[in-house]
């Protein structure tokens, strides 16, 4: 078998086929049906669903990010890009103020390109859309610019893991590295913090499409993310995300191979601390407790995974406390 073009979206941009996937995606916004929301609003012309993002991208920063995952940032960082808007309305989100707030100034497809470029022109090891799942449109019109205009970085996906198949198939050839979030199990969870009762339905169809396309992460001889798919999973306190569970599907629907980030880094954020709805969330007001993490570090061992990132951890541990 031939090994997949890398970064993968060199050989459909060489032949017309990434253009033409941007155009296909584009004119859905007329229509807007590209995440489980399904607005159907003519984003087109600035109309505006749950995402509050029209027919142009916002984005808030761009930059070398030396806080992402060792295989992503290396020594010269992941070359992030951080759109604002998002299609989760997470009470407890860290990032409000682009996610909820939308900070951050509108681009042009020529803009977006030009960002692409010069990160990794800084020499970042790739490209990394944080919260692209309402902007695929965009981003896939300014890749075909940025292609052309000589980027050879992968791209990384990086998404709350809510996100619907037929854009996920628009990405099948242009994504190296799929990076989503699997936030709650339960869809009762989904319905109270991200108003999205369907999550942990729309997450597990998303990541089996992601992990057909791509499989399970791969490395290169320098560690950094070749290919594949990479998880992460934030620990929330009193259990609320079901990580047991969340753990178990994971190693039995993808693949006990699959890399997974257990983040330990939950603090109340958003909503949790407003004073009015405080009491509604008050199972969620505190940090988790290291207990807590280890537990959770515990139940994803049980469930038969066993490729951890250990680097980003708000606790120190060594080496035996992986053995739990």
């Amino acid at each position: 078998m031939t090994a997949p073009a890398y970064p993968a979206y060199l050989a459909l941009a060489r032949s017309g086929e990434l253009k033409q996937r941007a155009q296909t995606a584009l004119a859905g916004l007329a229509n807007c049906r590209g995440c489980p929301r399904q607005c159907q609003v003519d984003r087109a012309h600035d109309q505006k669903g749950i995402c509050r993002i029209g027919g142009q991208a916002r984005v808030a920063s761009c930059g070398p990010h030396l806080g992402e995952e060792d295989c992503l940032r290396g020594w010269r960082g992941s070359g992030t890009i951080f759109f604002s808007g998002c299609n989760l309305l997470c009470v407890f989100c860290q990032n409000w103020d682009i996610s909820h707030d939308l900070d951050g100034a509108l681009v042009t497809a020529r803009q977006l390109a030009g960002f692409m470029l010069e990160l990794q022109a800084q020499g970042c090891h790739n490209i990394n859309w944080v919260t692209p799942s309402h902007v695929v449109p965009q981003a896939l019109e300014a890749l075909v610019l940025a292609a052309e205009e000589g980027l050879r970085l992968p791209i990384v996906y990086n998404s709350g893991g809510y996100d619907a198949l037929e854009t996920l198939r628009l990405l099948d050839g242009v994504v190296d590295i799929y990076m989503p979030d699997f936030k709650f199990w339960e869809p009762a969870v989904g319905a109270r913090l991200a108003k999205a009762p369907d999550y942990p339905e729309a997450a597990q169809q998303a990541l089996r499409e992601m992990h057909r396309q791509v499989g399970v992460l791969a490395l290169d001889e320098r560690g950094l993310a070749r290919r594949g798919v990479l998880v992460r999973h934030l620990v929330m306190p009193n259990r609320a995300a079901g990580t047991a569970q969340v753990a178990k599907w994971l190693a039995q629907e993808l693949s006990p191979d699959t890399y997974i980030n257990l983040m330990a880094q939950y603090r109340p954020a958003g909503d949790v601390l407003c004073a009015e709805p405080a009491d509604r969330y008050h199972d969620l007001a505190r940090p988790i407790t290291t207990a807590e993490f280890r537990a959770a570090l515990a139940e994803a061992r049980a469930a038969g995974l066993h490729r951890f990132d250990e680097r980003r951890s708000a606790f120190v541990w060594s080496k035996d406390d992986l053995e739990l």
